[in-house]
């Protein structure tokens, strides 16, 4: 497996301290600054395609991981919850902001004999 593709991003809750919502968010951003047109411009198919998701949140053990997963619109999907991210607390509000980073990585089988310079 080689990665064709690296991208990152952020992602927030404010008010409801969901760290789930806030990691969705972060993959949907990473989602915005590329597109995958390599996988319709090279006839690949994106069901031989692994994504690896590490999300970074304060509270690792509050992301539920499968939902994360489950909102990948391709490939087989598989997502890490690590310690990173920002809580920003609200004392006015007692509450915190969750901050998620995500990185998306992308992975293809790739037989180098098949590519060649042209």
């Amino acid at each position: 497996m080689k990665r064709l593709i690296l991208e990152m991003g952020t992602g927030n809750d404010l008010y409801g301290m969901d760290y789930t919502k806030a990691a969705k968010r972060a993959v949907e951003d990473a989602f915005r600054h590329s597109t995958l047109s390599i996988f319709q411009s090279l006839k690949l198919d994106t069901n031989k395609m692994q994504v690896r998701v590490t999300v970074g949140v304060v509270e690792p053990e509050k992301v539920d991981c499968v939902a994360v997963a489950a909102s990948l619109p391709r490939g087989i999907a598989t997502v890490t919850a690590v310690k990173g991210g920002q809580n920003v607390d609200d004392p006015a509000n007692s509450t915190s902001h969750v901050i998620a980073t995500a990185a998306v990585e992308a992975f293809y089988p790739i037989n180098q004999a098949d590519w060649k310079l042209s």
